[in-house]
């Protein structure tokens, strides 16, 4: 039976999890390969030189060699840490929730070349700013673009007429705004004008634009709503088994373990050095 060659790909860390002792599960996501589950070997071991190449949230190239039903990073090289993101609670807990989304949306040996630039731009974008919720949001606009589910914005998904900022209705499942006649007539949830103009700003915008933007607390909590919805409906329910904001909890959780250990990282890197 012939050798399968190895294979080199680009990819960002989305997450890992424990496998025996030593070794770790890295689930990869590649522009060419989309979803991709590898062995790293020894790992979790004190001295091991590619731990710090397979980190969450890093980009990288790396090695991958077919095993016996997963891949195994044969070698890897950091591109980009990004190390605001782990840095900072807030920022961690943005990126991890955008890093799910693209686990729990993509399949594996799947070209995914628009998706992974949006998230890096993402990730990118997310290390710099003072408003990380803000890009998750500007982010999760476009993955709904991509993923076939951009919102309608401009005439009513019931009767195609035009609509302004008032009076209007929100429907995810009719693919967008609804307008005043329509949502008068009980349909559609209520899309107030505040956030009907920041969807449109954000679709036009950059990540950087966006968040520059301040939004008051009820217009923050009804356009998350809608994003979560909107969601739900992409995804065809696989948002539905732990709702968005569960997940963020749990993001925020998982970030504020990987912002300490990182933190107790560099002190023992630190009284090393001092030794």
């Amino acid at each position: 039976m012939p050798r399968v060659r190895p294979i080199r790909t680009e990819a960002i860390v989305l997450r890992q999890r424990p496998l025996g002792d030593a070794d770790r599960i890295c689930v990869l996501f590649s522009p060419t390969r989309g979803r991709v589950e590898a062995v790293a070997k020894g790992v979790r071991k004190p001295l091991s030189k590619m731990s710090g190449h397979v980190e969450p949230l890093s980009r990288g190239q790396f090695g991958l060699a077919q095993g016996r039903s997963l891949y195994v990073i044969t070698d890897a090289q950091t591109l980009d840490t990004w190390s605001p993101l782990h840095d900072d609670v807030e920022r961690m807990t943005e990126a991890l929730a955008m890093a799910e989304l693209v686990d729990r949306s993509t399949d594996a040996d799947a070209y995914s070349g628009q998706l992974y630039q949006l998230l890096r731009q993402s990730l990118e974008a997310l290390a710099l700013t003072s408003s990380p919720e803000a890009v998750r949001r500007w982010f999760t606009l476009r993955f709904l673009d991509q993923q076939g589910y951009r919102p309608e914005l401009d005439a009513c998904v019931r009767c195609r007429a035009e609509v302004g900022p008032e009076g209007n209705g929100y429907a995810p499942a009719d693919g967008g705004v609804i307008c005043p006649s329509c949502h008068g007539a009980g349909h559609g949830q209520r899309l107030s004008s505040p956030v009907f103009r920041l969807l449109r700003y954000m679709r036009r915008s950059s990540a950087e634009s966006t968040a520059q933007v301040r939004v008051d607390a009820a217009a923050s909590t009804e356009l998350e709503r809608h994003l979560r919805l909107s969601l739900e409906q992409a995804l065809d329910g696989r948002l539905r088994s732990s709702s968005f904001a569960e997940d963020l909890a749990r993001a925020e959780t998982i970030g504020r373990s990987a912002v300490k250990s990182a933190a107790e990282s560099e002190r023992e890197e630190q009284h090393r050095a001092a030794i």
